[in-house]
């Protein structure tokens, strides 16, 4: 595995069966319970010495079909390194390879040429990568990287306080949306989320090709708290409390939701004017919501009660208008986080299942909002059945949730249409409302399939929700 600038390196049949071992086990493989076998390895220098620090391009083949590649950054050093023993993966050719991003010599690389290539107005090296720079924040050189624990499907470095490097695992050639739309946000001077600083692009490997982009920079808000942790906190409190009600309560959240409404809308506005808009083709949106319907019922047979319910929601887009642009695409509470200076939005990535053209379409807003919504019911009912997990809650338990909800419900949507009530427009319109009611309800169907296949027991909190959208339309 000795990376060149030019071409892919042989894979060895040493080293097959070591990554094989290395990619199962990793958080962020998105094939576990496939088989599969490596096909080829291709290996991008980052910077040579000691350690040679590189980039493996893995490509992968399911035994059950299709392919996927994955990028791997890596460490290698001519004697064996003991403090990384925990991130060891072969030995190449005398070689002693580690998975690069627990290795606190190597990560200070990346940091290093991200510095350089804010002076050189970028920085391309001879294997084809470029690092690119946003912005005119000045990195901390001293700093020393700390390797993320607990994340899924992407690996993200923190460079002590100042900067935060997210490493995509699964490579899709194209532009990401999440480096994208953080860049064009980053340079519209909005706070509502945490500045780039910069990524990385691997060139074309062939003409005509789209480049891969492998990683992104951007601020570390250290100190902020995860919006998702705020909202089941403020719900705990109100159970809590057998007397108040939930403007009564110290950790009342409405206030915060309000301010995430305001946040989300800034926003969106900054992505219509960068990005443009088009019309609502609301007859196809609502026959997509149909077919997902009828998918979700075949795989979910307890969705079939209430498909006339939804049939009745999803019918109610079809004359509705508006317009689509580029938005978030996957916004819930723990895409969110509270800082002194306010909420911050972040992971534009969109859905990670969609394939990455797909991410980038424009959609209505009200997708963003439907997301959130449905995002304080998990909150509310989340912490019931963490309460409740053996035995069915009481009356007041469930009266608090239901309370909880709609008040942080009614102010997000307030904060949402505050701005544009500021300018004189109206307040939602009943059409709105039912594009809302959709998006709500086409969200609470793929939850139904999440549930039904992760967490059989939580497949009430969508079901309920479904009755309770139907209801309102």
């Amino acid at each position: 595995m000795t990376p060149d600038d030019t071409t892919a390196a042989p894979t060895s049949e040493p080293l097959e069966p070591a990554l094989v071992e290395f990619i199962s086990q990793a958080r962020w493989f998105g094939g576990k319970g496939r088989a599969f076998a490596v096909t080829d390895v291709r290996v991008v220098l980052v910077r040579d010495g000691e350690p040679r620090v590189a980039i493996a391009l893995i490509t992968l083949a399911f035994d059950d079909g299709g392919t996927d590649v994955y990028q791997a950054p890596v460490a290698s050093y001519a004697e064996p390194q003991d403090r990384l023993g925990h991130a060891f993966i072969a030995v190449v050719e005398g070689r002693h390879v580690y998975d690069a991003l627990h290795d606190r010599d190597a990560t200070h690389v990346w940091l290093q040429s991200f510095d350089e290539a804010a002076v050189a107005g970028g920085l391309t090296t001879g294997s084809g990568l470029t690092f690119h720079r946003c912005g005119e924040h000045d990195l901390d050189l001293t700093t020393h990287s700390t390797l993320f624990r607990g994340e899924q499907s992407n690996s993200s470095v923190a460079f002590g306080d100042d900067a935060l490097m997210k490493v995509f695992r699964r490579m899709t050639p194209g532009i990401n949306p999440d480096i994208e739309i953080h860049e064009v946000l980053t340079r519209s001077g909005t706070h509502s989320i945490a500045e780039l600083y910069g990524w990385l692009e691997l060139a074309p490997s062939t003409p005509g090709g789209e480049p891969l982009q492998l990683a992104m920079l951007q601020q570390f808000l250290r100190t902020a708290s995860d919006g998702w942790e705020l909202a089941l906190s403020s719900a705990r409190n109100l159970f809590a409390e057998g007397d108040l009600h939930a403007d009564e309560v110290g950790g009342d959240f409405a206030g915060e939701a309000h301010r995430l409404g305001v946040a989300v809308s800034e926003v969106h506005e900054i992505l219509r004017e960068q990005f443009g808009s088009a019309p609502l083709d609301a007859a196809a949106t609502a026959e997509r919501m149909r077919a997902r319907l009828a998918e979700a019922t075949a795989v979910v047979p307890e969705l079939a009660p209430h498909t006339a319910h939804l049939e009745d929601v999803f019918a109610r887009v079809a004359d509705a208008s508006g317009d689509v642009q580029r938005v978030h695409g996957d916004l819930h509470l723990g895409q969110t986080l509270r800082t002194s200076l306010g909420w911050k939005l972040v992971d534009f990535e969109g859905e990670p299942a969609k394939p990455l053209a797909e991410r980038r379409l424009s959609d209505s807003p009200w997708r963003d909002v439907a997301g959130m919504l449905r995002s304080f019911d998990y909150a509310a009912k989340s912490v019931v059945k963490d309460m409740h997990s053996h035995e069915e809650p009481s009356s007041q338990i469930a009266y608090r949730a239901k309370e909880w909800l709609q008040r942080n419900r009614a102010a997000f949507l307030e904060g949402y249409v505050e701005r544009r009530v500021a300018r004189g427009e109206s307040v939602l319109t009943a059409a709105e409302q039912a594009v809302i009611d959709a998006y709500e309800a086409d969200k609470a169907v793929y939850e139904v399939i999440y549930e039904a296949r992760n967490r059989p027991t939580w497949v009430d909190i969508p079901l309920q929700a479904i009755d309770r959208i139907g209801a309102q339309s």
